[in-house]
């Protein structure tokens, strides 16, 4: 395993996190969940994301029975407040009673002391950004986390944010986007202005929810357990890439990963970690061998010539522009 800096923080994290998003308490039954992390950690990882709402809660409480033996300062753990976790008009967005009620909730579900990053899982604009970054501060300030980060904000939205937490002396060190070879609309001004204020990206689906593993053939059905047949989560998001203009091209970096002696999952994979903005690239699995194998990602360096290669490929079919939210 490698290890990165993320932004300019203190906090030293794997440069592959793992991500318990739609896998873990729903999809998956609890001991291949746990056999996961436990592979997870025996390849080095040493990084684990999580969200209140990821399986209606049941994801942190899962993540935090398979970490509780564990060494914790040895671990790196995020969750993310904002999506509803309840029927109330007050258990969803970032407004003061969510945020305080929230991380409480979090840390007994995690069965941890503190988190090591708790995010904002989107912006929300029916509450005063002040309020949400003052809340933010006292989260920070009574220990409950070490540092704070955002997910799928805009460019400007981040930079409100930092100008408040550099008010309140709290550390806004990341950004949560999704970022792949075939997602790349944070390259115009997400990037450039993390760069510019610190904050490192810790990206998700870098494997475009499975599509760029090949397994999606082009005028083939769709196959039998994957994402793209599951309704109840993941369908939506994959469906985006599901066309045969960008199927056909997946298939065409097979002689690429090739050359690099790498499957294509760990290709994509690689293929994020190129970009000195990104600190951690987030992986989930359903199963302990595909922990294995895109953990082989880490450290991985592609030429420029084949970085180009991919781009000369992909770029017909590849999204850019700015992200909406």
């Amino acid at each position: 395993m490698e290890f990165r800096k993320l932004g300019r923080s203190g906090l030293t994290i794997s440069e592959i996190a793992y991500g318990n998003w739609l896998t873990h308490g729903s999809q998956v039954e609890e001991d291949a969940a746990l056999a996961c992390v436990r592979t997870a950690l025996d390849s080095g990882i040493t990084t684990f994301d999580t969200a209140d709402v990821y399986a209606q809660t049941r994801a942190e409480s899962v993540l935090g029975r398979a970490l509780k033996d564990e060494r914790r300062e040895g671990l790196e753990i995020f969750t993310k407040v904002y999506f509803p976790t309840g029927p109330g008009p007050n258990d969803r967005g970032l407004g003061r009673k969510h945020i305080m009620e929230s991380i409480d909730n979090s840390l007994r579900r995690l069965q941890t002391e503190y988190v090591d990053l708790y995010q904002a899982h989107r912006y929300d604009p029916t509450v005063p950004l002040e309020e949400t970054m003052e809340a933010f501060a006292d989260v920070v300030h009574s220990g409950k986390a070490h540092y704070i980060g955002i997910s799928e904000w805009t460019a400007d939205q981040i930079r409100g944010a930092h100008a408040l937490a550099r008010e309140l002396r709290i550390p806004l060190v990341s950004s949560q986007p999704q970022y792949s070879m075939l997602w790349r609309v944070i390259e115009d001004e997400i990037v450039p202005t993390c760069e510019e204020l610190g904050l490192g990206q810790i990206v998700w689906s870098p494997i475009a929810q499975g599509v760029l593993t090949g397994k999606y053939a082009p005028g083939a059905p769709l196959p039998a357990g994957s994402r793209a047949t599951d309704e109840k989560g993941g369908a939506d998001m994959v469906g985006r890439f599901l066309r045969d203009d960008v199927l056909e091209r997946v298939q065409q970096l097979r002689p690429l990963a090739d050359q690099a002696g790498l499957t294509l999952a760990q290709l994509a994979v690689a293929w994020v970690l190129q970009n000195p903005n990104v600190s951690a690239a987030i992986i989930g699995a359903s199963r302990p061998e595909q922990v294995t194998e895109n953990v082989k990602a880490a450290g991985v360096k592609l030429e420029a010539d084949l970085m180009q290669a991919i781009d000369t490929l992909l770029d017909p079919v590849a999204e850019r522009g700015t992200a909406k939210h």
